[in-house]
């Protein structure tokens, strides 16, 4: 996820598209191919354009919002002025704040599954993938603690490395599909059930919700009243485009059976076809620099998204205070970060995050169709944008309970969890 330049500089358009898109194309598609094939088989393509939909829908709300109310708080600001500084605000305020977090877990995970292809360091693979995870956190922290400048060169760079070579496997990929019998596998008899075509979408949503990292930056954007909008929806459709024809060539280069023993890391698996043992390794290499990346830029905006919670008077003062001159958040969201990556599947981590800025992107879509008058938003849109989140997050919440129970147990107590913290420090402590 790309980091905003200083507050004096201005953000031209190309560069509010990358933030966009650096945002989504981050670790998310190399954690979550996989998965996604696993539950929608030869419709993995649909099940991401599915979440796509949805995610150009927000887009409309985000954009709206932005306008009407541009500030670096992006998301926390458009809650509270919907609902203003309440327990229910606090809550999802809160909220966005973990699901920042799971998603650095998700992050890490998916650094930890492809890092042990490249060298292994006991001979245990499920050993190295939680040292690599592990590894990379802290490393991480280190470097927002060390310079934020730094943090920003790394994503800047991280962000034209993993363009370039996604850009040239779907190329070769594409050429590569043209007499290959596993292209059959797309075909729709192929394709699981619309529920779990949906649910498939819901699952990896995680992988876009980084467009919300434009209204963080709508204060800085040159000629706000047209290139806000055409941020959002330009960054948004060329990553669906961009993972659409991903999942086509994946499903259509592999069999299902490989995909599924190299869930974790399929994307590396993918280009085996068409470049061997050398395709395999560079796809590995471009996954650890955009986990690695997004990782950095995560740390940055949760440790961001904690302070102006407490800032907003929706979490305790103490986390506005600095450690070693960054905020406290900073240190807590990587403590809590390989707490998560270590315990939960690669699953239940994606089911969580997805889940949590379905929800959070539910209320958003609601508080643009709350103030449509006032952000000249047009209402049908937005409640359309909240319908489908909200039916998204309870079907992904049904199907995921029997196959998928853990992850089910883990978003509901984060939002109770969101929700009791809240209303104990707006009741007996603020």
């Amino acid at each position: 996820m790309p980091i905003q330049s200083k507050n004096t500089d201005k953000i031209s358009l190309r560069e509010a598209i990358s933030i966009g898109i650096g945002g989504m194309v981050g670790g998310g598609i190399f954690a979550v191919l996989g998965l996604a094939v696993s539950l929608a088989q030869g419709g993995t393509p649909i099940a991401f354009f599915f979440a796509g939909i949805i995610a150009s829908l927000t887009a409309y709300s985000y954009s709206k919002l932005s306008l009407a109310f541009p500030d670096r708080g992006g998301t926390v600001k458009f809650i509270n002025q919907g609902f203003g500084k309440t327990v229910f605000s606090g809550t999802i305020n809160n909220l966005l704040w973990v699901s920042y977090i799971v998603m650095l877990s998700l992050y890490a995970s998916a650094f930890g599954s492809y890092a042990p292809n490249l060298y292994q360091l006991t001979g245990k693979t499920s050993m190295d993938s939680h040292i690599y995870l592990s590894a990379i956190i802290v490393l991480a922290t280190v470097i927002n603690y060390y310079s934020i400048s730094v943090v920003s060169k790394i994503e800047s760079f991280a962000v034209i490395v993993k363009l370039i070579i996604l850009l040239a496997f779907v190329g070769i990929g594409i050429h590569g599909l043209f007499g290959n019998p596993n292209l059959e596998q797309l075909a729709i008899s192929n394709w699981e059930s619309p529920l779990l075509l949906l649910t498939g979408g819901m699952v990896i949503f995680v992988a876009y919700e980084g467009f919300e990292l434009i209204a963080n930056a709508a204060p800085d954007i040159v000629n706000p009243e047209k290139n806000v909008s055409k941020a959002y929806n330009y960054s948004v459709w060329f990553v669906v485009f961009l993972y659409v024809i991903i999942a086509i060539v994946t499903v259509g280069s592999l069999p299902f059976k490989t995909i599924a023993k190299a869930e974790d890391y399929v994307l590396a698996e993918a280009a085996k076809p068409m470049l061997g043992q050398v395709g395999f390794t560079i796809i590995t290499i471009a996954a650890l620099i955009s986990t690695f990346s997004a990782i950095n830029a995560s740390l940055y905006g949760g440790s961001r998204v904690s302070f102006e919670v407490a800032e907003d008077d929706e979490l305790p003062h103490h986390l506005t205070s600095t450690l070693w001159n960054k905020p406290i958040g900073l240190l807590i969201t990587a403590v809590l970060t390989l707490l998560i990556a270590n315990t939960l599947e690669l699953e239940s981590i994606s089911t969580a995050g997805s889940a949590g800025f379905l929800l959070i992107f539910a209320i958003v879509n609601y508080v643009a169709f709350k103030l449509s008058k006032q952000i000249s938003g047009k209402r049908i849109i937005s409640l359309f944008g909240f319908l489908m989140c909200a039916i998204a997050f309870i079907t992904l919440l049904i199907q995921q309970y029997t196959s998928n129970f853990v992850g089910v147990i883990v978003i509901l107590s984060i939002i109770l969890c969101c929700f009791v913290i809240e209303y104990v420090y707006k009741k007996h402590v603020s």
